[in-house]
């Protein structure tokens, strides 16, 4: 399984995948001892069907905890999430979650490009600019998180 550590965006991107692949492809949940013990997680949370997985619940919520942190220590930090603000907001409102965190909001973001890309469909010149914007942000929060952790 991908490490959380190592990169704990990617991590969550990796949950979030292997998820909706078990969810897809049920007779494949065996396949790997790693399938299997995600698919006995799906069954034991009750989220056969739909949700997250809570240890992508978990990572999300360090994420979003470092991510107030250095809103709060880094003003570099804060204008580059500033700059993504309305792209971010657009997303929030065609997804109907308008609460969600900007971390989730950019992960969501990120997940859905991979997805049309599997499906070999291309995305606009916008949507490739703020894909480069949040890909910059969780690269600096995931290492950030590595920082700390590989530091502690």
């Amino acid at each position: 399984m991908r490490s959380k550590k190592d990169n704990i965006a990617e991590y969550i991107l990796y949950l979030w995948q292997m998820e909706d692949y078990l969810r897809a492809f049920p007779q494949h949940a065996d396949a790997t001892p790693e399938l299997h013990e995600l698919n006995e997680m799906l069954h034991r949370e009750g989220i056969v069907e739909s949700g997250h997985l809570q240890l992508a619940q978990n990572a999300l919520s360090e994420l979003e905890e470092l991510h107030s942190q250095l809103l709060d220590e880094e003003a570099s930090y804060r204008a580059a999430i500033i700059r993504l603000q309305p792209s971010l907001a657009l997303l929030k409102a065609k997804t109907n979650r308008p609460t969600m965190s900007d971390i989730e909001a950019s992960l969501v973001l990120l997940y859905q490009i991979m997805l049309l890309k599997l499906q070999k469909r291309g995305i606009s010149t916008e949507t490739a600019a703020v894909q480069t914007q949040v890909t910059q942000v969780l690269q600096y929060l995931s290492r950030t998180y590595y920082d700390n952790k590989t530091t502690v």
